[in-house]
């Protein structure tokens, strides 16, 4: 759990990256860079992020122990299009096996769809690499954050068309690449 905590604390601060997306569905590739901005949340908005989802809320003590974040971030595309947004994030541990840790993810406000998610994530205490995977209404996104060193993150973002329920990821839609540096 140490190395779990210890991977947030070195995502605070300021971060830089510059990523490609690959849309397979329409054979395009385009560039962007992103800026954000990676600050710690206070209890209270710990709690608020649980209601907001439904989820039942921890004693103050557990709920200290919970690792999230709140992420504001900025992003232009070489097309010129900007998109900006500010979301809190929480990350609730339900399992340790295996040099994994797993749980559910919690935002207060996805990326794809404006509204409180819960996704599920695992957390690889050998390769410091962070899996989360959301399912959306058409989409099902597995993103993965690999902290290299405390101001170097590699960041990959796969789509897939979703799924009939039981049916295996298949179909990639979207698939992007970043290498996120920290700036302060």
């Amino acid at each position: 759990m140490d190395k779990f905590l210890e991977f947030f604390e070195h995502c605070l601060g300021s971060w830089a990256t510059e990523r490609t997306y690959h849309y397979l569905s329409h054979h395009e590739v385009e560039r962007s860079r992103t800026e954000f901005n990676i600050k710690p949340l206070t209890s209270e908005i710990k709690t608020k992020v649980l209601l907001d989802n439904q989820y039942p809320s921890p004693d103050l003590l557990k709920l200290e122990q919970i690792p999230g974040f709140n992420l504001g971030f900025y992003t232009i595309s070489e097309k010129g299009e900007e998109v900006s947004q500010n979301l809190n994030l929480l990350f609730v541990v339900k399992e340790e096996k295996n040099g994994f840790l797993e749980g559910d993810y919690l935002r207060d406000r996805a990326y794809e769809e404006a509204k409180p998610i819960i996704s599920h994530f695992r957390f690889d205490l050998g390769t410091r690499e962070l899996l989360m995977t959301t399912n959306y209404t058409r989409v099902v996104s597995v993103d993965s954050i690999t902290l290299v060193n405390p101001k170097l993150r590699i960041r990959k973002i796969v789509n897939y068309q979703r799924p009939a329920d039981g049916e295996p990821l298949e179909n990639v839609v979207l698939v992007g690449f970043g290498v996120e540096e920290k700036v302060a």
